[in-house]
């Protein structure tokens, strides 16, 4: 090959680069870059030890997970067929709606950090209805995450979360 063609190819190739968009290495987000946004709740299921499953929240679990570019989080999940209040009053359940209540929502916020390296997020709860979790940071591991999509696990009980993102 000649010199003009050595050089016709690299002007050629060096132009090619240059007209990419943002080039692709710019253009990969950080994780948590893309966590930032609200996310609806598609599924949550849990595995206990001996291989049962649980989908405490229903088939069909209502919720959102909110990440914020500032480091704040906020999560409620709940069944879609909690029960009505007889008596019309929050304050005033029967004992089994009470019940059905507090198995079937959970709601919690914080401060989260992530770390990139093994793609986990840190909960630090600021406030949340399992009281237990106060002052007991969590870990969640992102198994997938796109544009649209967010999976991920907790680092202990064995919970698989899938969510989409809210448009």
């Amino acid at each position: 090959m000649n010199r003009r063609n050595i050089l016709r190819l690299s002007v050629i190739t060096a132009l090619g680069f240059a007209l990419l968009p943002g080039g692709a290495v710019a253009q990969q987000k950080t994780l948590k870059e893309q966590l930032i946004g609200t996310w609806s709740f598609v599924s949550w299921e849990r595995t206990y030890p001996d291989g049962q499953k649980n989908q405490a929240f229903g088939a069909n679990p209502n919720g959102i997970n909110s990440f914020d570019s500032n480091g704040r989080f906020s999560l409620i999940i709940l069944r879609r067929d909690l029960p009505e209040l007889a008596a019309d009053d929050f304050v005033k359940p029967t004992p089994e709606e009470a019940l059905a209540i507090a198995k079937g929502v959970v709601a919690y916020f914080g401060t989260y950090t992530v770390d990139e390296a093994d793609k986990s997020i840190s909960l630090n709860f600021e406030g949340t209805s399992i009281t237990n979790q106060m002052g007991r940071p969590q870990k969640r591991i992102v198994t997938a995450i796109s544009a649209d999509e967010l999976k991920y696990r907790t680092a202990t009980t064995q919970v698989e979360v899938a969510l989409k993102r809210v448009q």
